[in-house]
């Protein structure tokens, strides 16, 4: 493999403002990718991947090259060329990269690799915090897992078309994707792509969506014509499955603090031809109040420290921060509390989250359950989904159920 300049600049730009600036690996990628319009896939593909490699193994790369934050742009050059040994790439002869002993980067790797804490690259605390939630085994498996780079899965938009429709449109691009076993409208692609250049994705028969993410919608057992709020709706992908499996009848109320992602959420409904869905901010405790025993479901997706999704999220170990867990879980309570009275009697809820810590999943659920908003609730079943043995994200759902009123 040849390495080009521009290339390699731009992972090292885009380093620099992750790293020393603290901005999202995410949006610095969309970011960088801008900055030549002569790229092709390929080139864009390389810069992409390698600037999520560095960060995903920052803390076992900067322990190898012997740099601490913060990077100077030297320091950042001796990462990439950690990554680049590691990976059998021939360095070039450029002024900027200063010559590290392939040797010496092989045996600090095989040293490094016998410890966990390294060998996965986590902090301290979160390795430690790992062990005690799930165990010493549990743990090490599940941590390697969620160091894999994640798949690209599709989910069939059923309001407009069928995973058979889909996955042949998408041969038709050029694009080979699998259905997968197990997911009722879920694709896998053979090779990462940029799907949405697709004429399909524009015409709405598909949203980018984890397999594990596909099942929190059907676990909350809707059926059309009911009313259905989605409490922390964001941009909408689970807003817009509830959508399509309410086959658009009935009502589906998105509801998020932030306007502009309710924003976002309305156009990819109209993409979409998801007509049933109404948003609102919610800006006072009236919004909750007015909504109060009238769903007959809800759905809690819940914010949470979002473990289960480190393969997409790799920059999320370093921006994680001890006090956040005890932060989260606190939210936690109080939405599962406050939400919890916007369903009827006889109506059902489910309590989710993209994490794997018991403390924010089966714990949170006993809390409420015990508690005075919770008492008329009752467990109908839960589901822990780890990547060390779906292959997909880390996930957690609980349905719980709301006993009629007796007295009625």
């Amino acid at each position: 493999m040849r390495l080009h300049r521009n290339l390699v600049f731009a992972v090292i730009d885009a380093l620099n403002l992750i790293f020393n600036e603290g901005e999202y690996a995410d949006k610095v990628v969309e970011k960088v990718l801008k900055f030549d319009k002569r790229w092709g896939s390929r080139d864009r593909g390389f810069i992409a991947e390698t600037t999520y490699e560095i960060v995903r193994w920052k803390r076992l790369y900067t322990e190898i090259a012997e740099v601490k934050a913060p990077f100077s742009r030297p320091n950042l050059f001796r990462l990439f060329v950690v990554w680049a040994v590691l990976r059998g790439i021939e360095i070039p002869d450029w002024k900027q990269i200063e010559p590290i002993p392939a040797r010496r980067i092989k045996g600090r790797f095989d040293e490094l690799s016998k410890i966990r804490k390294f060998k996965e690259s986590i902090p301290d605390w979160l390795d430690e915090l790992g062990m005690q939630a799930l165990g010493e085994k549990k743990w090490s498996s599940e941590i390697q897992a969620l160091n894999q780079q994640a798949s690209v899965v599709l989910r069939a938009n059923t309001l407009k078309t069928s995973k058979e429709k889909l996955r042949k449109s998408l041969l038709e691009e050029d694009i080979d994707a699998t259905i997968l076993k197990g997911y009722t409208n879920a694709l896998q692609l053979k090779q990462r792509g940029n799907v949405f250049k697709t004429e399909i994705f524009q015409k709405g028969w598909f949203e980018v969506q984890d397999a594990s993410s596909q099942l929190v919608a059907p676990f909350l057992e809707i059926q059309p014509g009911q009313r259905v709020i989605d409490t922390c709706a964001g941009a909408g992908g689970k807003t817009l499955h509830l959508a399509a499996l309410m086959e658009n009848k009935g009502q589906l109320i998105a509801l998020d603090i932030y306007g502009n992602k309710l924003k976002e959420l309305k156009r990819r409904a109209k993409r979409g031809g998801a007509h049933n869905i109404e948003t609102r901010e919610i800006n006072s405790t009236k919004v909750i109040k007015k909504l109060h025993r009238s769903a007959d479901r809800v759905l809690i997706d819940a914010p949470c420290t979002g473990l289960g999704v480190l393969r997409r999220n790799p920059d999320a170990k370093w921006k994680l921060q001890p006090d956040f867990l005890e932060k989260i879980t606190n939210t936690q309570e109080q939405i599962l509390r406050d939400y919890s009275k916007m369903v009827k009697e006889g109506g059902k809820m489910v309590y989710a989250t993209c994490s794997i810590l018991p403390q924010e999943n089966s714990e949170q659920v006993s809390k409420f359950l015990s508690s005075e908003e919770g008492k008329d609730f009752s467990l109908e079943k839960e589901k822990n989904i780890y990547a060390s043995t779906s292959g997909f994200d880390g996930f957690y759902m609980a349905l719980l159920s709301r006993k009629k009123d007796q007295n009625k």
